[in-house]
């Protein structure tokens, strides 16, 4: 895959488009990531359009991509924000303006018509900072 069809990818997710996912996964896409493990399209949609987008905004970024004809590997910085004050969130309580912070790498495998076809996740920290500027490094998200 060529990293500016990746980037696509990247700009679109960021957008919160979640047509990305039917453009970019195969049908039936693995995902693992910690412990959370889902099948298909419709799995990535729920897990990003009903319970990380609704409560935060995500912004992803790329520091490093390298990819030959069947993979690709990124080292990931995202970041999330709480959008309101939640009493439940995929996270936990939260309150409005704290944030999360996930750095990690993700290894892509990919078909022979450019789609995702496993997505597996490796994380070095997920860092919780609230309201105050404390810090607390919550171990894996999942």
């Amino acid at each position: 895959m060529q990293e500016s069809r990746f980037r696509e990818y990247i700009a679109r997710f960021n957008a919160e488009d979640d047509t990305a996912f039917d453009d970019f996964l195969a049908p039936d896409v693995h995902v693992k990531n910690g412990t959370l493990e889902f099948m298909g399209i419709d799995g990535m949609k729920h897990h990003y359009r009903d319970l990380i987008w609704p409560d935060f905004t995500e912004e992803l970024t790329v520091p490093r991509f390298v990819s030959d004809a069947g993979r690709a590997a990124i080292q990931m910085h995202t970041r999330f924000t709480a959008r309101h004050d939640a009493k439940e969130s995929l996270f936990g309580p939260v309150h409005a303006g704290e944030t999360f912070e996930f750095d990690g790498v993700i290894m892509y495998e990919i078909d022979d018509t450019e789609r995702f076809r496993d997505i597996l996740v490796a994380y070095n920290s997920f860092v919780h900072t609230d309201l105050a500027g404390n810090r607390r490094d919550l171990g894996i998200p999942h």
